[in-house]
């Protein structure tokens, strides 16, 4: 399926490569119907798996407004459009969506004892030479391939949302994560026109090591009341040239996921500066998930594109 041009490539990463026809995808949400349209697109026949059928029709028609973009801009023929969604099949049934895998790229939600309980099946039931890749954020790469019989096999690969726009893969070696392995994910990443980073398997692993305590310490400085939420994202855009403030960030990539990673964070490294801020926590345990549930530090009306800060922040002690 993949045509490999590149003569630095070795031949066992070729034949690996070459092997790569079916995907199956776990997980129809954000992130797992963004990976699957990026898979179809490329041309590969896409297993997407979910235990709800509704979600995964939800995530079709997704799928297509998001190709419709693509063909209005030009980026994307009307044929192309449709020969990838015919490419697409939906499964409730793991079994029937994994026994012709060549690799399994997991999306579930962000929790170790569903990701576990997720390898533990994908092991049994997948071919020997399926690659088990998971999506996850933060969570290790080693524990996970742990509780498989096949470690060598298992890898991260970390899509950003959102996935068919965003050129960043980070892929994350396990302990034992074999070489031909990782060599395989970062030609096929390639191959979905896609950048990949290749790092090691430490808690947050790069991308959320760095921008989760970032976006934690914005939530701090709005708890503390240095500054407000629109000043807080305007100084990190105007004068870091980010092109999203922090605390738009996180409402946008959910604040229960924040403060998901920045558990995971505290826990592996041990130390206070990552714990998370007691705002971030008490707006989780209240249910202000941010974009998702309609508030988090900004308010979010069906169809509005307008940035208004939730009336909750609004008319502190920064006011003038």
């Amino acid at each position: 399926m993949v045509k490999i041009e590149s003569t630095g490539v070795t031949q066992n990463t070729k034949d690996m490569l070459q092997q790569l026809k079916t995907v199956t995808i776990i997980g129809s949400g954000t992130m797992g119907n963004g990976i699957t349209h990026v898979f179809a697109q490329s041309g590969f026949n896409v297993h997407m798996m979910d235990i709800n059928q509704a979600a995964m029709d939800r995530a079709l028609v997704t799928i297509g407004k998001n190709m419709d973009r693509q063909v209005l801009k030009g980026t994307l023929t009307e044929d192309a459009k449709q020969a990838a969604l015919a490419r697409i099949t939906t499964y409730t049934d793991m079994v029937e969506a994994v026994k012709n895998a060549d690799i399994v790229v997991e999306a579930a939600t962000e929790n170790i004892d569903l990701k576990v309980k997720i390898f533990l099946e994908l092991d049994k039931l997948c071919p020997a030479h399926t690659i088990l890749a998971t999506n996850t954020s933060s969570i290790s790469i080693t524990r996970i391939a742990s509780h498989t019989k096949r470690p060598g096999k298992v890898i991260g690969m970390h899509f950003m949302n959102p996935v068919p726009v965003m050129k960043l893969i980070e892929i994350i070696n396990g302990y034992a994560t074999e070489t031909e392995v990782t060599n395989t994910i970062f030609h096929l990443s390639q191959y979905l026109g896609k950048v990949p980073c290749i790092v090691n398997d430490y808690p947050g692993f790069i991308s959320n090591r760095i921008l989760m305590p970032l976006i934690n310490e914005a939530i701090l400085s709005l708890q503390e009341g240095v500054a407000g939420v629109t000043e807080i994202d305007t100084i990190m855009k105007l004068g870091m040239a980010h092109p999203m403030g922090p605390l738009q960030l996180a409402d946008f990539i959910g604040l229960d996921t924040c403060y998901s990673i920045m558990n995971v964070l505290h826990m592996g490294f041990g130390a206070t500066k990552y714990a998370p801020a007691t705002l971030l926590a008490n707006m989780v345990q209240a249910g202000f998930y941010g974009v998702k549930s309609g508030e988090g530090f900004y308010k979010y009306t069906p169809g509005s594109k307008d940035m208004v800060v939730s009336e909750r922040f609004q008319n502190k002690s920064w006011k003038i």
